[in-house]
């Protein structure tokens, strides 16, 4: 008996070794396909000069090509393969997801499960193709037009570039979901956190070196070093920050057992929509100005007044800017959570919200909740958005200081560790559970 206890126990030990060498392989995973998606964003473009285009893309780096570039972990800038990034297959799922709350059919799809996810992800990934060839055309048609930065311009460069685009971008979309299925984290944001990441540590030496020529202060820069902290806490905060509404079940039977009430809770992020709000608010108002550097000055004057005063650091880019930030946080909240469904959930699965009355009437409790929860979490964004920017503005701060880039690093860096404790959470409990096992078995 007591060898038998021996060999279970040592059984339960290979087990648990067994579960910590598939996190190392995990993060080991993920931190090499992590390096390969850095190695394709030096390789060039076929064709170009890089030497041309950095002198292009210096005269633009202030627009959307500069936040762009950011995502893209410096891509752009050296119009890499990786150029376009992942960003196709984000807005591909954003369209899909407002496509669900007008079809039918795929509002249909969406509360099928595991089934219609799986059909759903399918449709992004061919929206994420034709949105991708669309792109990757106009940057090479862009590029064409851009001076004498095509060597050889013509059909070919503007098919062999498209092509090089998309399959980049197709690439790292497959590479996401490697990662999301074998390693630690989501895939996608991932990839973007590791661009913002690795162009990091240039941008500080950029602002050390400014600091050393006399362009910026000493208390300047740590100025921007304590923002940077405190907006980081005041991110952590928020971002943890949930309403929990009580959820009550009532007494069941089951056979000629009477099982006692329950209570749980539905957790309300303060910040349901995340990061979208700042990124579509920032490339709404970019684009103007991105299409003024590129025709060179010209066109209508109230056209060029117009970009002017959306200029980082302008009054009138301010006041938009937080109005955007405040709508689409309204406005994807409302997409991404419907009341309306989780009050039906509720209702089959015999829960209530006390002193609601299910259905309906928790439907509108639930929105009135978050609609005021949303009014807090629409003013954090644009507070935490709003002081970089006026940094960015004034002071000649990169792009990597700014909220948006903050908040996507601390959100994925949030997500990612979760993910990491959940893994050894996880084999705790096992071991616990192997335990009394163990102890089972020997009395």
């Amino acid at each position: 008996m007591a060898s038998a206890a021996e060999q279970l126990a040592s059984n339960l030990n290979f087990a648990a070794l067994g579960k910590a060498e598939e996190l190392k392989k995990r993060i080991w995973f993920t931190l090499g396909a992590l390096l390969v998606y850095r190695l394709g964003t030096y390789i060039p473009l076929p064709g170009i000069d890089p030497s041309a285009w950095e002198q292009v893309f210096r005269q633009q780096a202030g627009g959307i090509l500069g936040m762009f570039n950011m995502f893209a972990g410096g891509g752009i800038n050296r119009m890499a393969i990786f150029a376009l990034n992942i960003m196709p297959y984000i807005s591909a799922s954003i369209i899909i997801q407002l496509l669900t709350t007008v079809s039918p059919q795929l509002e249909a799809l969406k509360k099928e499960g595991e089934a219609g996810r799986k059909t759903l992800n399918q449709y992004t990934r061919y929206l994420t193709v034709i949105l991708a060839a669309f792109q990757s055309y106009a940057i090479a048609a862009g590029l064409q037009s851009a001076g004498n930065v095509v060597s050889e311009p013509g059909m070919f460069f503007l098919i062999s570039a498209s092509v090089t685009l998309t399959g980049g971008t197709m690439f790292l979309m497959w590479l996401g979901e490697q990662i999301t299925s074998r390693g630690i984290g989501n895939g996608i944001s991932l990839i973007i956190l590791a661009g913002i990441v690795a162009e990091l540590p240039a941008a500080i030496a950029n602002m050390l070196e400014l600091g050393r020529q006399g362009a910026l202060s000493t208390g300047l820069i740590l100025v921007v070093i304590v923002m940077a902290v405190v907006v980081i806490a005041f991110i952590v905060f928020v971002e943890r920050a949930q309403r929990r509404l009580l959820i009550q079940y009532p007494k069941r039977q089951v056979g000629n057992k009477m099982f006692e009430g329950q209570s749980s809770h539905l957790p309300l992020k303060l910040n349901t929509s995340g990061v979208i709000p700042p990124i579509f608010a920032s490339s709404l108002l970019l684009l103007p100005a991105t299409i003024a550097s590129f025709n060179a000055g010209k066109g209508p004057e109230w056209f060029q007044m117009l970009t002017t005063q959306l200029s980082h650091g302008r009054p009138l880019f301010l006041v938009l800017y937080v109005s955007l930030i405040v709508f689409f946080a309204f406005f994807y909240t409302a997409i991404v959570f419907n009341p309306t469904e989780t009050a039906d959930n509720l209702k089959k699965h015999g829960g209530f919200i006390p002193g609601i009355r299910p259905g309906e009437r928790t439907a509108e409790y639930i929105d009135y909740v978050l609609s005021r929860i949303t009014v807090v979490g629409a003013a954090y964004l644009a507070v935490v958005c709003l002081i970089p920017e006026i940094m960015i503005s004034y002071a000649a701060v990169p792009f990597y200081f700014g909220g948006t880039s903050l908040l996507i690093v601390v959100s994925v860096t949030m997500d990612t560790v979760a993910q990491v404790q959940g893994h050894l959470l996880a084999h705790q409990y096992e071991g616990l559970i192997r335990k009394s096992k163990l102890k089972g078995r020997r009395k």
